[in-house]
């Protein structure tokens, strides 16, 4: 799915009035209608309406969702802020169908001291202002929306919470932002919903079809994805009857260190789920007899050293690198890195420990394979870009680092981005807060270096990776649950991942 900016959703709708053709009014009450049976499948008509206004489009959808509400037996009060101006266009034809229909309370707020009383058990639907807003909100408007989020009532904020802009929230206030619970947005989730900083403001949101023309879709630029299970399907390598496992690329893993072997045995098992044909897992001399035992389907390269990596095995057979699960940053494990970067022509796979080492040393990014994939977590991301003041910002600076250094960059957390040299950022659209354990990185390594193995693009490698990665995570938290979630059940839930992409279910 692509991913567009609040401006240009805005251009979308034009196109869509333009060219379905349909008038504003009329895409306005299909909007509406959308969010209606979303609300009246969630709450009960025995729950009072409030609903907040404002005077632009956004206000003019939840106007018609009150009519809307209100033909269907709900009690529904609406109250308008009024700046003095009156309304215009499909806000005011909106309003006027209101004062017909005289089944809704209709009430203009001017000032805080005109805010409603409101009972425990009301539901509160904000739409005062939506996806055009530019400026952080003042005056009277913010002053409802800090009352609004002092009340323990839920709240439904239609399209996005009024306050937040689309993208960049950086210069913006918290506390005039409203704190919906729910977020039924239009057509396409706004980049800031996959902020972190943001969670706290958009609660749990849903994208609601509203028939915007696929012509304008399809022509409109835009460098921003959600990854969706029709993107993966037709990137997962297939197989056909008279192919063998030569036909499936050979892995080499460079992992483990003394105490850390977890780190190589997870990340062999998630290479080889991943449908890899060969794995060669290079270890330690301590590690031999526990990859051996633990992975039997892995061949073993044992280095010199009895408990770190300082060396590794003729590259020639190996159509895939993956390095740093475990590996420890003694100066050895460095000098054999970098020796690593000189010889290989293959893309690599670097994670864990081998980042920490490149950003000690970071005249070493220039030696990087052209597509090769770093998979930082947050902590691991400020060591190699350096600290960023929010989301948006760190986005920014990943497509940059991207752009610069010919590398794939997978930022690791709630929605999963994926950097590319070419400016392309994807976020990613499966996982669950309990892959936040131990271990969880080590199998995304493993996967992704199973599937570049196999002879996939490595953009291709990372999205299906981090996706698969994803929805391995979610099928095992759905059996096993979050808080019990170990990375393990990861790895044990790829085959049901794979079955789960090549089926007709959705995500």
């Amino acid at each position: 799915m692509k991913l567009f900016t609040t401006k240009q959703i805005a251009e979308l709708d034009k196109f869509t009035i333009e060219n379905e053709p349909i008038l504003d009014i009329d895409l306005m009450e299909r909007a509406a209608m959308q969010i209606t049976n979303w609300l009246v499948h969630k709450f009960s008509n025995e729950q009072k309406m409030v609903i907040f206004a404002g005077p632009g489009n956004n206000g003019g959808d939840a106007l018609a969702i009150a009519r809307q509400l209100a033909d269907l037996d709900y009690l529904c009060e609406v109250y308008l802020l009024d700046f003095g101006k009156d309304l215009k266009g499909s806000p005011a034809i909106n309003w006027q169908r209101l004062v017909v229909q005289n089944t809704v309370h209709l009430i203009k707020i001017t000032n805080i001291n005109e805010f409603p009383e409101i009972q425990l058990n009301d539901i509160i639907i904000d739409g005062m202002f939506g996806s055009g807003l530019t400026r952080r909100l003042k005056g009277v408007s913010a002053e409802i929306v800090q009352k609004i989020n002092r009340l323990k009532n839920q709240v439904v904020a239609i399209d996005i919470p009024s306050g937040l802009m689309g993208e960049d929230n950086s210069g913006n206030i918290g506390e005039n932002i409203i704190e919906a619970d729910y977020t039924l947005t239009f057509q396409f989730p706004k980049i800031s919903f996959l902020l972190t900083e943001n969670k706290k403001y958009v609660g749990s949101w849903k994208v609601l079809p509203i028939g915007l023309h696929p012509d304008g879709i399809r022509k409109t630029p835009s460098n921003f994805y959600f990854i969706e299970k029709s993107d993966i399907v037709e990137s997962v390598p297939r197989r056909s009857t008279f192919q063998h496992k030569g036909d499936f690329g050979h892995a080499l893993l460079i992992a483990g260190s003394f105490g850390k072997m977890g780190a190589a045995i997870l990340a062999s098992k998630a290479c080889l789920r991943a449908g890899v044909g060969l794995l060669t897992s290079h270890v330690p001399k301590l590690g031999y007899s526990v990859i051996q035992t633990t992975v039997p389907e892995a061949m073993a390269s044992v280095d010199q050293h009895d408990s770190i990596f300082t060396e590794f095995p003729n590259l020639s057979s190996f159509s895939a690198i993956g390095v740093g699960p475990g590996l420890g940053k003694k100066h050895n494990s460095a000098r054999a890195l970098y020796s690593l970067l000189e010889k290989t022509t293959v893309p690599l796979i670097l994670d864990a420990d081998a980042l920490n080492i490149i950003a000690e040393n970071r005249e070493w990014l220039d030696k990087l394979p052209a597509n090769s994939i770093l998979t930082p977590h947050p902590g691991e991301f400020k060591r190699l870009v350096g600290t960023t003041t929010n989301s948006y910002e760190s986005i920014q600076k990943q497509i940059q680092f991207s752009e610069k250094h010919k590398v794939i960059l997978v930022l690791k957390g709630a929605f999963t981005s994926i950097s590319t040299p070419s400016g392309k950022l994807y976020f990613n659209s499966t996982g669950n807060p309990g892959m936040a354990t131990a271990g969880s990185g080590d199998v995304l390594t493993g996967i992704i270096l199973g599937l570049l193995a196999q002879g996939i693009t490595s953009e291709n490698a990372a999205v299906c990776g981090v996706y698969l990665h994803g929805l391995a995570g979610d099928l095992a938290a759905n059996e096993k649950s979050q808080p019990s979630l170990i990375a393990g059940d990861i790895v044990e839930k790829m085959g049901s991942a794979f079955l789960k992409i090549k089926s007709n279910s959705t995500k």
